[in-house]
């Protein structure tokens, strides 16, 4: 079997091509890879007659996970380098996704049209999704409160905050991670809003922590910020790990994503 290591923008990833084999890892082995290789996600690579491959993907905590924007880019870089096609479809147990070539030896992924319903998040009761009621640190003066949530496939909690490298992110995260307000947990972003085309990010991943980059965040911080009139429908983020280019088309109501992706070795096993 080949193994993959990759990073797209920073953000980790174990490849497994498990196209001609039954891939089947328990928990702990899916911990053990993760600590071994240092990856955020784990994923497999499968056959699928509805596409050019099926993605199935677990946090490093071994959970499985429905969706994950910069590793979908990795495996799309890895299957039209392989092809020669200059798009090819990945199905996920999100949606099926497209993969193309970018300019400049990037990738880009079209993640679909983000969810914006209080139960697609999915969301404990109805709340407005643009401002749910909770609240970190004391209730009349709290430190963070009212995160926008949206799902990317996956749900995400953004936190619009002047600097965020004022936060303590792996203390904070974890709260709302497992808040009872996301009954499936949640992705937790710290956005700062630079200007109308930039957006600083920092993300702590359900079931991976503190991470250089995040995809689906990515994509839930452009889309919060756009829907808040804070930002443009298209813009910068800027990551710990690197940058990657969002677009919520106006037209199709999809969200593209466009950044780098680094092949940093190839095992066989």
């Amino acid at each position: 079997m080949r193994l993959w290591k990759m990073n797209g923008a920073g953000n980790a990833f174990a490849i497994f091509d498990a196209r001609d084999r039954v891939f089947t890892p328990t928990p702990e082995q899916l911990r053990d890879i993760g600590q071994t290789l240092k990856a955020d996600q784990i994923m497999s690579i499968e056959s699928d007659v509805r596409a050019d491959a099926f993605l199935r993907i677990w946090n490093a905590d071994g959970s499985e996970v429905k969706a994950c924007g910069n590793g979908t880019r990795a495996v799309a870089h890895l299957l039209l380098e392989e092809s020669g096609k200059d798009q090819v479809r990945i199905q996920t147990e999100a949606d099926l996704l497209k993969g193309s070539r970018a300019d400049g030896g990037l990738v880009s992924v079209d993640m679909g049209s983000p969810l914006l319903g209080w139960e697609d998040i999915p969301l404990s009761e109805k709340m407005d999704v643009r401002g749910v009621d909770l609240k970190i640190g004391p209730i009349d003066n709290p430190i963070l409160s009212r995160p926008a949530v949206v799902s990317m496939g996956n749900p995400h909690a953004v936190f619009f905050v002047a600097d965020v490298d004022a936060f303590d992110i792996p203390a904070i995260g974890p709260l709302v991670e497992w808040h009872p307000t996301f009954p499936e947990g949640t992705n937790v972003g710290f956005a700062q809003i630079l200007d109308r085309q930039t957006i600083r990010l920092r993300v702590w991943e359900r079931g991976a922590g503190l991470t250089k980059a995040c995809g689906t965040g990515a994509c839930a911080a452009l889309v919060c910020a756009a829907r808040a009139g804070k930002t443009d429908r298209q813009a910068k983020l800027i990551l710990d790990g690197g940058e990657l280019l969002i677009n919520w088309d106006e037209t199709t109501d999809h969200v593209i994503m466009t950044g780098p992706v680094e092949l940093e070795s190839t095992l066989e096993i």
